[in-house]
Order: structure tokens, then sequence, then C-alpha cells
């Protein structure tokens, strides 16, 4: 249905044709923008019903309870559905450290939120199907536990600026919602998004359409492609210093692997765009000496490059 409202808005209300370039990247535009959209109403709704359910109090509480290895594992899982980004690192970070989280359970944590989102998920499974989502969300789980643990066996508390393990974070109470509340939470937490996120959706899949329309066939296949032994790690190191969310990123990887790119070296550019920004970078400096925020940054980027090739090999 979609597809026929795109196809006719393209071809019969502008009046392009269809076999041009021109056409197939409005259709293309067309098409994913409001199906986009809809799957962004729909299920970022439900997931922020899921989302009130933990506060950054409680995440603190939960994982504050769990040591390495196991702690690893839920503080990836938890960060699929908390609600923060690289933006909020600092605060977390110091009260993650005040309420005494292992430092690698701390980062296998700030890993995975910003990673592994529901915008990624939904878009993900919209524009590639579900083994696509759950392939990107298992990868992103898997590098942020791997990579905190890696962290964590390190002991580099001494690398965490002076002045965090100074501070103490009191203990809020956590109040219970009624579910009248978590809806309106939900239900402003969308509209929210929505007004935030909407330009870099329709710029990303603006841009994936004009590398759907006009992009010469071969060319990023020629660099990146799977005879490339190079790819991935140069997949990663463009993508560090971008800064995009998943909402704009996706139709751009959407458009890459329409152009023939291995799924492994497409997986690698969206994870180190998400979870290695330069933006983050900045951030993380004030709460990290430069030692252990490099080691953070080059166990994460070796994490993603391995996965890559491993997606590539197998898939």
């Amino acid at each position: 249905m979609l597809k026929t409202f795109a196809d006719y808005f393209a071809f019969q209300v502008i009046g392009l044709d269809a076999k041009s370039r021109l056409g197939e990247a409005v259709d293309f535009f067309v098409y994913d923008t409001v199906k986009i959209f809809l799957l962004l109403t729909t299920i970022v709704y439900v997931v922020a019903v899921i989302r009130s359910y933990f506060s950054p109090e409680r995440t603190r509480r939960i994982l504050s309870h769990n040591r390495e290895y196991i702690g690893n594992v839920l503080a990836a899982l938890l960060g699929i559905v908390t609600p923060f980004c690289s933006c909020s690192a600092v605060p977390l970070f110091i009260g993650f450290v005040e309420s005494g989280i292992p430092l690698g359970v701390t980062f296998s944590f700030l890993i995975s939120s910003p990673m592994v989102n529901e915008v990624a998920l939904i878009m993900l499974w919209g524009l590639f199907g579900w083994k696509i989502a759950l392939t990107y969300v298992g990868s992103g789980v898997v590098v942020a536990i791997l990579a905190g643990m890696a962290i964590g066996r390190l002991h580099m508390e001494r690398y965490v600026q002076d002045y965090v393990w100074e501070m103490k974070v009191g203990a809020a109470e956590i109040q219970e919602q009624s579910f009248r509340e978590k809806h309106q939470y939900a239900s402003g937490y969308t509209k929210e998004l929505l007004k935030k996120i909407w330009p870099y959706v329709v710029v990303g899949i603006g841009l994936g359409a004009f590398i759907h329309g006009y992009a010469p066939e071969d060319l990023l296949v020629r660099y990146a492609g799977r005879d490339n032994p190079l790819a991935v790690p140069l997949a990663v190191l463009i993508g560090v210093p971008l800064y995009s969310n998943a909402a704009g990123i996706v139709p751009v990887v959407q458009a890459l692997m329409g152009k023939g790119l291995p799924i492994g070296t497409v997986l690698a550019f969206m994870m180190a765009v998400t979870a290695l920004s330069f933006p983050e970078a900045v951030i993380l400096k004030n709460v990290l000496k430069t030692r252990l925020l490099a080691t953070f940054f080059g166990i994460v980027a070796a994490a993603i490059i391995i996965v890559g090739y491993m997606f590539n090999t197998f898939l």
C-alpha cells in the first residue's frame, strides 16, 4: 500500500519518469519517509512505556548489585531500553561510579545505550526485516559486553578524573507511576523525540535517496567491497568523525547496502557513527583522562571491526 502511494505520488502527482534517476530517488524518498515515520510513531510510544520503568536512579540501583561479567551482560541489555545518549555520559558516569558500579560494567552500559536503541531497531526492522535488525542489536550488545569486560580487566580506575571520585550523588527516592502517568510520559516522549529527530530522518533519507538514485553502481563497492581486506576498518575510520543519530544514519546504510556493500562493513560504519562520535569524546573527556578515553575508543573500535569481519565472512 505504501509502495503504491509512493509510486503514485512520484510518477503521477509529480509526473516523474519511473525509469529516470530522479524518479527513482524521489520514489525512494517518499516511500521510506512515510514508512519510517509510521513505524517511529507507533513503536517509540510502546518502548517509551517500557522505558518509564527505568529511571536513572533505578538503573544505578540495579547495576550496583551486580559484579563484573554478569553486570556487563545486564548493563548492555539495560542500555537497549534506557533513554540515555552520549550527552548524558557525564552525570550518568558520576552517578554510576558513586554507586559502586565496577568501571567495566559502567562502560558496557555507556556503549550499549547510544549504539543500540529503539530508533535503530525500528528503522532497521522496517527497511531490512527482522533478521538484520536483530543482527544489529545482537552484535551491538556483544560489543558492549566484551569491550566493558576488557576495560574492567585493565583496572584503569586511576585514569578517571579525580573529581569524579570525590562527588557524592544522593540516592533519589523512586516514585511509582500509574499507567495514566506512564501513558502521558510515553506520549510526551514520542512527540518530543519526533520533533528532535525528524530533520535527521528527512536529511538521512534524502541522502540515502541520492545515493540510491545517483551514486555510480560500482563506486562504493570498488573501495569498500568484499574484496577489499581493509574495508571494515576504513568504514570505522570514516564513521568516527561523523556525528549522527540512528535516525539519520539508517537510511544511508540502506542505500549503501543497496549498492552492494557487505553487511559487516555497513554495520561497522553504523556502529562507529553512533557509538564513537567525536562529540561523545569531547563529553567523556570531562570525566576520563586521556589514556582511559583512548583505551575506550580503541577497544570499542577493535570490537566493531572484529564484528564487521565476522559478518562479512559468515553472512
